[in-house]
C-alpha cells in the first residue's frame, strides 16, 4: 500500500473515532440529561473528543459559546471525513488501485 494512502486512511479513521464519540457523548447527554456528569461512560466518551474540542475551542471566535463547541466540533469533524474521503479517491484512482 502506498504511504500517502496509508496515512490518509488513519487519519480519516481518527476523524470517524472522534465523530463517534461526540456523537455517543451527545446521545448519551440527551438521555441521561442533567446527571450525565456521573455516567462513567459520558466520562470516557468526555476523555477521548477532550482534545478535539479544545482544538476547535482554540480556533473559533470568542463569540461562539462553550456550550456550542461540541456540535461545532461534529461539524468540522464531519466536513474533514468528507474532505479525507475526496482525497483517498483521488490518490487511490492516481495510483491506479480499485479502494
Amino acid at each position: 500500500m502506498q504511504l500517502d494512502i496509508l496515512l490518509v486512511s488513519v487519519l480519516r479513521v481518527l476523524v470517524e473515532v472522534a465523530g463517534f464519540a461526540l456523537l455517543g457523548q451527545g446521545v448519551l447527554a440527551l438521555l441521561a440529561g442533567k446527571h450525565r456528569h456521573n455516567n462513567l461512560f459520558y466520562k470516557i466518551l468526555q476523555t477521548v473528543t477532550a482534545p478535539v474540542i479544545k482544538g476547535v475551542r482554540a480556533v473559533t471566535p470568542r463569540f461562539i459559546l462553550d456550550a456550542h463547541v461540541p456540535l461545532v466540533s461534529f461539524f468540522l469533524l464531519f466536513w474533514l471525513w468528507v474532505v479525507l474521503a475526496a482525497a483517498k479517491r483521488y490518490l487511490c484512482a492516481m495510483h491506479g488501485l480499485a479502494c
